[in-house]
């Protein structure tokens, strides 16, 4: 059974029409589903990362619920709270005492533990409790204890959850060892925190959509001089047919391949991609693009395979150097574009050439082996950019 079937208290999305309407409260029940967000690589297990809040502040509840966060935990001694809440919106109200969390039924569904100590750490164990829900308040360290955690209830059928009160602790513990605790409450009283932790869960789930990649064709390539190129160093590794998006024109951009394949003449860098010059776009989270010459250390980007499934990396240094150019300009499959490019004249500079049918003939077309008629990969998108949004405006590059 997966965690999400696990799990009795849901989130309600608003009709996007209103914010509000004024509804009688509707108690938690199984049969709600939860807004959350699923990791890619568990994808297949349907685990999810779940968000209750834990707030007095009115303004942090109407803003929850219009992100579809509608779980509320309310001190036990205040239930008139939860009523006069529920009658602004649909709110699946839960009550907090000391050492346990109970539903507006008074039946206990989850279980608070306060980790101070290693000792207090080790107590915990998934076998001991009855709740499907565990929520520890982590004291004094927190990524070793969630670490631990993680690993202790790895094959348990509970939902941990660990109290944050702010959106870059969240993050810690969503992603500790890799698969992170299962959910967060996030107890604040000021909206903020919580803003950013949705932008967060937007990245992420944004994560999960498969780009649509198009085929384009080379219809030109042209020694173009020198000019200063950037190499994207990322804290994460890339695999053959993994590269980023980049390009001359916002409308469109070329799936730029890493460094990651084996040559004769210089060691596998896997976690570089030599993406072009600095006036180039790259694609950022958000549906974005930033220059390349804004890159820095920190700042995240797009890593997209030949398949449109993309991931988030965080960039660990940008190199700018003078180097060689070439120009390359291909023509959409599509609607016939003419798209070009500005890349470094080197063997380890390579574009991703698309899948050929349920084959793989070549993973990349390095850029001074490429030839007129060779099929390369393209992002097609809106052209017309302000600060790296798409807006609609009447726009010529070329």
């Amino acid at each position: 059974m997966s965690l999400l079937s696990q799990i009795g208290f849901a989130q309600f999305t608003p009709p996007p029409s209103t914010s509000y309407t004024r509804l009688h409260h509707k108690p938690c029940s199984s049969s709600m589903s939860s807004s959350s967000w699923t990791p890619l690589e568990d994808s297949g297990n349907k685990k999810s990362k779940k968000v209750w809040i834990w707030t007095k502040n009115k303004q942090v509840m109407t803003a929850a619920v219009e992100r579809g966060w509608n779980t509320f935990i309310f001190p036990s001694n205040l239930p008139h709270l939860a009523n006069d809440w529920s009658s602004i919106a649909v709110i699946c109200p839960l009550f907090a005492s000391e050492k346990e969390i109970l539903d507006a039924q008074n039946k206990k569904v989850a279980t608070i533990f306060d980790v101070s100590t290693p000792e207090e750490l080790e107590r915990l164990r998934p076998e001991d409790e009855q709740a499907e829900n565990i929520v520890v308040n982590l004291l004094d360290w927190q990524v070793i204890p969630a670490e631990n955690i993680i690993a202790a209830f790895q094959n348990s059928q509970k939902t941990v959850f660990a109290i944050s009160d702010n959106a870059s602790e969240a993050q810690t513990f969503l992603e500790a060892l890799e698969h992170g605790l299962d959910g967060i409450v996030l107890k604040v009283e000021d909206v903020e925190p919580m803003l950013e932790l949705k932008e967060y869960f937007d990245r992420r789930t944004e994560e999960s959509n498969v780009l649509n990649l198009t085929k384009a064709t080379v219809t030109q390539i042209q020694v173009a001089g020198m000019g200063d190129r950037v190499c994207v160093d990322l804290c994460s590794l890339m695999r053959p047919g993994e590269g980023l998006l980049v390009g001359s024109f916002a409308r469109g951009l070329f799936l730029v391949h890493s460094e990651c394949l084996e040559s004769n003449y210089i060691a596998s860098r896997p976690f570089r991609v030599n993406a072009g010059p600095v006036h180039a776009y790259i694609a950022v989270p958000g549906g974005r693009t930033s220059y390349l010459s804004e890159l820095k250390s920190g700042k995240e980007v797009i890593v997209v395979d030949q398949q449109g499934r993309q991931r988030i990396a965080i960039v660990g240094r940008v190199k700018i150097e003078s180097r060689p150019l070439i120009l390359v300009e291909a023509k959409t499959d599509s609607d016939n574009q003419t798209i070009s490019i500005l890349l470094q004249n080197a063997e380890t500079v390579a574009l991703v050439c698309p899948v050929q049918g349920n084959k793989l003939l070549k993973t990349a077309f390095p850029v001074t082996s490429l030839k007129v008629g060779d099929e390369v990969l393209l992002r097609v998108q809106g052209g017309a950019r302000h600060t790296g949004i798409e807006i609609q405006e009447f726009i010529v590059e070329k």
